[in-house]
């Protein structure tokens, strides 16, 4: 996930190189989980929903590299936990690929859709189950995940888990009747 800021806003004038350099800063804190500068810059105007050219809000950049932290700050700040960058991608969907469980907690309980499906369907239930992490689907489940759910090819999280070798997930699975 990288930032590369647009050249001109709507507007068709350019953007200041110096505002440009100020938003990659405030991407930059929100990927190293700075939530106390998060909270200041956001204090001082700096919009909580802040995007960047592929469409990561600052809640995704927080949730996809792991930082509670700052995801808990910019969600009391007023972000959405379920804004979709340009992929359909939501931040509860990130935070399953890359294992964080505390951060699915912390998007769960500040109203994110449990199911943060992709455009194709994909739930965070299927991509924790598609790399084992039984420990988030327990936790999504908990929260009224559908096991049963399915994508937009037909998959569930047991064929998915079934089509990666995620045996821990698929016996789950299985336990769950899905």
């Amino acid at each position: 996930m990288t930032d590369h800021a647009e050249t001109s806003p709507p507007s068709g004038q350019p953007i200041d190189p110096e505002l440009l350099e100020l938003a990659q800063q405030v991407f930059d804190l929100a990927r190293s989980g700075d939530a106390a500068m998060l909270a200041a810059v956001i204090e001082k105007g700096v919009p909580p929903n802040l995007r960047n050219d592929k469409g990561d809000s600052l809640v995704m950049l927080a949730s996809y590299h792991g930082h509670v932290d700052a995801v808990r700050t910019l969600l009391e700040h007023g972000a959405d936990p379920d804004l979709r960058n340009d992929n359909g991608q939501t931040p509860i969907a990130g935070a399953a690929f890359k294992g964080f469980d505390t951060v699915i907690e912390t998007l769960l309980a500040h109203g994110a859709d449990v199911e943060g499906a992709s455009p194709d369907g994909r739930t965070a239930l299927m991509i924790a189950a598609m790399f084992n992490r039984t420990a988030i689907m327990e936790l999504l489940i908990a929260h009224g995940a559908d096991p049963k759910a399915r994508d937009a090819n037909g998959v569930t999280a047991l064929d998915a888990a079934g089509r990666m070798g995620a045996g821990d997930a698929q016996a789950r699975l299985k336990e769950l009747g899905s």
